[in-house]
Parts: structure tokens; sequence; C-alpha cells
């Protein structure tokens, strides 16, 4: 009967969605504006490779203007110089990422942070420096990034800010100075400083625990925008008087916290608008004639708009709307004319499908807990006793957010229900919410993702015979965690770059997260004085409880989750006659970046869950 029931649902199941449209390279995407409001940059594929591209506002010219042939590009910005385009890169997922700069007429590429083994961070570009860029690099030391500022003509690189060996962040002015920094305490706390005169000065202090960060000067070059949690739950946008220290709240919510990608006026610096997310994101708006226009641009299309570019004379906006059932799309909005046209989607394809809806729910943790989670089912089929994907986040101080998820409507469309949970510790909900992971990685944080198991079961969605577990980094940690821990819950596991000792794992840290141990001794436990502690929490010590099939993902280079993460437990696994699928990537880093990677490491997946829960395939 059971074989009969599946056979009727995958009939009325849509049509498959090809893993290609899903996970192959996206039509465009980062779409930019020049700085003078007459181009447009984007990235997209030049010979299957993703590129930077510009075209004119009429659109019609486009064409590359890099060429790279092997792992593409993700990350561009325009440099004031118009001359420029500028772009990171690293090698094959290393890490250790170098500024490029592309010369708009003749096509020459400049490496601006030749360095080997050196990871390059860049920190801003302004209008009243146009020929310079500001990068934070290791160079000296691979524990702490200093400041350059580095020429785009020449590559010439002089030091700009010396670290004093704590700084983790840099906060750089519109001048292009460098002003401060944020720094980590041996403690666990955070403190923003103040650099004048070549001297640091504390400005705000905050003990493990709280959370605080510079956004940066206020239009008068008084104050600084600071993100705090200091006397709140929740994470307020504020503004400190660089003099006194006093501060007012600018915008904040009981509930949630300030999401980050507050909007900030390109010349007059002042914040515009701020963003807040539980389920769905919704703003607070600071500047009328600010929240006039983006009310008006709004209206272009569905989804939630967001403004991701725009030229410096505030006169052109690109704005991107995104749902859950449709791909990103980019619109140009004239502010004077108040009107805007379609420039393009990110996924052409994506339009054609059909896309399941996803659900925001709200589940109770045995101990109290709110976790705001997303549910996505597969479209024509009754969501009763389905076989169920539990995706987890990575990180874990991350969140899952609404929105078009690939992943999410790969599993829908194979006629899975697919639930996203954000467990304690996810970041967004409040520092006590946040504070409740530490110390529980396969802890509580694992009872979270249970109960929200035993929801779905409970609600009659999920037969819990068929719950897989799949996930990237901390996913992938959580899904060993789960095959390991919980091996009665869960059928099936896929865990990507995940680890599996995190003892190995804390003594293999790459060195620039050095001045973050603290937090780490603090958030997860200490190999060095807690290491039976942290064993226990270790999938790798309890591989011999596996009893269902466990599929692993890894790239070789990776320096977040080291390859031999993957390989010792592979190895153990072997070494017990468990059978375990095996991927690795010699190529790729934390992430498949290349899609011919990404489509073999999803095909695989894809059979082997069906292997095991009994959904579609595309072959």
């Amino acid at each position: 009967m059971r074989s009969v029931e599946r056979k009727m649902n995958a009939m009325a199941l849509p049509p498959i969605i090809p893993l290609e449209v899903l996970f192959g390279n996206p039509d465009r995407l980062n779409v930019r504006l020049s700085p003078d409001g007459a181009a447009i940059g984007y990235i997209a594929p030049d010979e299957g490779v993703l590129n930077v591209w510009i075209r004119s506002l009429a659109g019609g010219d486009d064409r590359p203007v890099t060429h790279d042939r092997h792992r593409g590009i993700r990350e561009f910005f325009w440099a004031y110089d118009g001359k420029h385009l500028l772009y990171l890169q690293d090698r094959d997922g290393d890490e250790n990422w170098h500024v490029y700069a592309a010369d708009l007429k003749t096509g020459e590429v400049r490496d601006l942070t030749p360095f080997e083994n050196v990871q390059a961070h860049p920190l801003a570009v302004e209008p009243e420096r146009p020929g310079e860029i500001l990068v934070a690099l290791n160079r000296e030391d691979p524990h702490l990034h200093d400041v350059y500022r580095v020429r785009l003509d020449t590559g010439e690189c002089e030091l700009a800010a010396k670290n004093p060996g704590d700084i983790v962040g840099w906060d750089v002015d519109w001048h292009l100075n460098v002003r401060g920094g944020t720094a980590q305490r041996e403690d666990g706390g955070t403190e923003i400083r103040l650099l004048e005169g070549g001297e640091w000065r504390t400005l705000l202090s905050a003990p493990f625990g709280e959370s605080i960060g510079a956004l940066g000067l206020t239009p008068d070059e008084r104050g600084l925008y600071v993100v705090s949690s200091l006397g709140s739950d929740t994470q307020r946008l504020l503004t400190i008087d660089l003099e006194t220290g006093e501060q007012s709240v600018v915008a904040s919510r009981p509930d949630v916290d300030y999401d980050g990608g507050a909007v900030v006026h390109p010349t007059k610096h002042h914040v515009q608008a701020v963003p807040f997310t539980r389920a769905r994101r919704e703003w607070q708006f600071l500047d009328p004639d600010f929240e006039r226009d983006f009310t008006a641009a709004q209206s272009l299309a569905h989804g939630e708009a967001e403004l991701v570019s725009r030229d410096r004379e505030d006169r052109l906006w690109i704005v991107a709307f995104s749902s859950d059932t449709d791909p990103v799309k980019y619109y140009l909005f004239d502010r004077a004319q108040g009107q805007g046209r379609y420039l393009f989607s990110q996924n052409r394809a994506l339009e054609d499908a059909e896309l399941a809806p996803m659900q925001p729910v709200e589940i109770t943790t045995r101990d109290g807990l709110t976790l705001v989670c997303y549910l996505t089912l597969p479209k024509g089929v009754e969501p009763v006793r389905l076989p169920m994907v539990l995706n987890v986040h990575g990180g874990p101080w991350h969140r899952d957010y609404w929105g078009l998820d690939p992943e999410a409507q790969w599993l829908a469309n194979r006629g899975y229900a697919c639930l996203q949970v954000n467990f304690r510790g996810s970041t967004g909900f409040g520092k006590a919410f946040v504070n409740a992971g530490n110390r529980e990685w396969g802890g509580k944080m694992h009872d979270d993702l249970i109960d929200a198991v035993n929801w779905a079961v409970a609600q009659g969605i999920a037969d819990p015979e068929r719950i897989g577990i799949f996930g990237w980094s901390y996913g992938g940690y959580a899904a060993m965690v789960g095959m390991t821990f919980t091996p009665e819950v869960f059928a099936v596991g896929v865990a990507g770059v995940g680890i599996s000792n995190l003892v190995s794992w804390y003594r293999s840290l790459p060195p620039y997260w050095e001045p973050l141990r603290a937090q780490l001794d603090l958030r997860v436990g200490s190999a060095e004085t807690e290491e039976e502690f942290l064993k226990s929490r270790s999938p790798l010590f309890h591989v011999h409880n596996i009893r269902n099939p466990l599929m692993i993902a890894q790239g070789a280079n990776d320096p977040r989750v080291p390859r031999a993460e993957a390989d010792q437990m592979v190895e153990a696994m072997k070494s017990r006659g468990i059978p375990v699928k095996y991927l690795l990537f010699e190529d790729e880093g934390h992430g498949f970046a290349r899609p011919e990677n990404r489509l073999t490491f999803y095909r695989e997946a894809e059979r082997f869950l069906a292997g095991v829960l009994g959904g579609r395939t595309e072959s």
C-alpha cells in the first residue's frame, strides 16, 4: 500500500525542476550601478564561468570585463576613478582572498594584493580619494589584519594602521581614514575603540554574551552609529557621542534584533531606514523622503523590496524584489520621475517553474523557547505523512530567512517536506536566545531540532519512518550528530563540510581566527581544558551508533572545516564496517563554488535521499 501511495503522490507532483536550473549558474546577480549612474555592473556566466559584466542603462551592449575560466567571481564593486572595477577571488576555496582591479577600457587586470598565503579584506573606496582603496591584510602576522592604502593604478601599497593585537574589525570614514576598530578581549568581551592621533581609546565596552559593533560616523562626525544589545535583550541601532559617550536610540524592536543592512545616504551619510526580521522583513523609516520614494519603488513588483545600489547623486536606484516563489527580479527606479522599469531576473528559467510557497511557522521547544521556522511543502499532494528533510542552517550564529531557497525548492519538488529551524544559538532573536546555545552544540541545540521533527510528526505532516537530516558547515555537524546521537529519528543523513571532532577542529582553526578563540571557548568549549566534554559532543566518538545511511561531502581546501574532519569520520565508519558515501572535491573549500561540482553533489545527494526516503530524482 505504501508503494502505491508514493507512486500516486509522485504523479501528482509538478514537473521536475532540473538541477541545472536550481544549482547551476544564475543568469545575473550582484547588480550594481556605477557611481556616475551611467552604467550597470553585474555578475553573469561567460563561457560557463561567472564573471563581471557591464552595460549601459539602455542595455543591449552588455560585455564582460573579466575573463576568469576556472572558479568564477562572486563579489565586485565599482571604484570611484571611473576607470576600474574591483573584485575578490581566492584560490580553489582557500579563502586567502586577493583584491583585483580590472581596467574598464583595456581589460587589463592587476592583483592589488599579490601576497602568498595572505588574506585581503577590502574596507572602503570613497569619492574623495578615487584612486585608492583601503584593504585589511594579515601580511605581517597571519593572526592579525593591518590596514593598507593601495593605489589602483600602480598597486603601490603602504601601511595605514597597525593592528595593536586584538582588532577584529576596522572602522573607516568617508575621507578614507581609519577611525577605529572592534577589539576582541581575552575574556570574551568586546570593545569599540577610537584611533586618535595614533593612540587607541575605548568608546564602548561589553562583556561576553553582549553584542556591540560600529556602523559608521554620524553626518556631523561627532558621533558613531552603533549596534548594541547593552541594556536590551535585542540589538538596537544607537548613536553614541564620541566625546561624552551619550547614547540615543535610533531604531529598535523588543522581539528581534537589528537585522543588518541599514540604508545609509551615499553622500549625506545619515541612516534612512532600518530592517528588522522575525518571520518576514519589515522596515523602520527614519527619512520621510526616502520612505516616500521607497514606497513608490515597492509598487513596481511583488515580494520584499530592497535597495541594492544607487548612484552618487541618489537619482537612480536598483531595487531587488525577493519572493519565496519567484527568482530575484531587478528594477531600475528613477526617483525624480517616480517611475521604474524592469531590468532582468536572477534566474529566468525559475520563472516558469512551479515553485512551492515557504510558510513561516513557530514551534515551542520542550523547555519553552519559541523557534521561528520555515516549512516548504511539495505542491500537488496532501501534506500528510510525507517524507521530510530537516535542512539545518550553518553558522551556527546565523539564521534562516523567508525567500526563494534553492534547497527547499529542490526538496519540495522531489516530494519531500522541507523544515528549516532557527534553533537556539541562531542570531536575530535577541541575546538570550543566542546565549541559550552556549555550550549546547550537540546538546539543547540538537534537542530543538528533534522537537521540530516531533512537531511535524504530531501535525501529521511527516512520516516518522522517513525523516532525513541535511546541512552544511554547522548544519553538516548537526547532520552527523543526528545520525550518531539520535539514530532512531533519522533514516538518512547528508553532511556537507561538517565538523566530526570538535577537539581536532578546535586545534586546526586558521590563524586569523585566533582573536576569536575566547568567544569559541565560551560558546562551544575549550579543547585545552575540556577535551572530554568536546569529545562527548563530537559525532566521531559516537560512530558505533550509526544504523542508517550517511553521505559526507568535503572541499579539500576548506580552511574553516579542514578535510581531516571528513576523512576521520569516513575512516572510522569504514573501520567498523559501516557503509558511507564520501564525495571529496579537490578544487573546493567551505562550500562548492564551481557549478559542475555543485551539480555533482546535488545529483548524488538526490539519489542518496531517494534511495531511503522514496522521493523523485531527475534521472
